[in-house]
């Protein structure tokens, strides 16, 4: 995929200047800067969240978007989240290889006003990763969480992509996760914003 943004502009305030990458099949890119920078934006648009904006995203793939909420249905039980976005039975043998692999196997019938943050952001990628998408979108998906907790989703998430052997773009203002995490860093800086690094 390659993504070719000219500008993007809220309100007559240009937030996007020029940015141009291309994210390889089964890499992991890290998009980092300072909060309010434009990296929602930006994911926004190689999403499809976001269509006024002048460029283009070349051979955009199957996507899976985790946000920086993670936005469960209250009235659905974890596997039920899961098994929305593509229309199975909850109790689906690839939802529950979903919920085992993130382990939340045994709160698949939980709602989640009891969830943790923690299973809340776990849940959410179990459902970007149930419709087996080619790039997985992740917007800041560690913020808010403890060290440890953080920790434990990073490795998570590393071996979930590695198994499934989808390209990722995540979003984030810690540059250190960025380096940790990623096979390239693309920094963003400026007003405005455009690839610094």
């Amino acid at each position: 995929m390659r993504v070719e943004i000219t500008s993007k502009s809220f309100n007559g305030t240009k937030i996007l200047g020029a940015i141009s990458f291309v994210v390889e099949n089964g890499k992991f890119v890290a998009v980092d800067g300072p909060s309010g920078i434009g990296k929602t934006t930006l994911l926004r648009i190689i999403a499809g969240l976001e269509v006024d904006f002048d460029g283009q995203i070349v051979d955009r793939p199957s996507v899976g978007m985790v946000f920086q909420e993670p936005r469960l249905l209250p009235w659905l039980t974890v596997s039920q989240n899961i098994a929305v976005v593509v229309d199975l039975p909850a109790k689906h043998p690839a939802i529950t290889r979903l919920l085992k692999d993130t382990g939340l196997a045994a709160h698949a019938d939980k709602y989640p006003a009891i969830l943790s943050l923690g299973q809340a952001r776990r849940a959410a990628l179990a459902r970007a990763l149930v419709i087996e998408p080619e790039l997985l979108l992740l917007d800041e998906p560690f913020v808010s969480l403890d060290q440890e907790t953080a920790e434990t989703m990073q490795k998570l998430v590393t071996e979930l992509v590695n198994v499934r052997s989808c390209a990722v773009v995540m979003v984030t203002h810690n540059h250190n996760e960025a380096l940790l995490l990623s096979d390239r860093v693309i920094s963003l800086g400026g007003n405005p914003a455009v690839i610094c690094v």
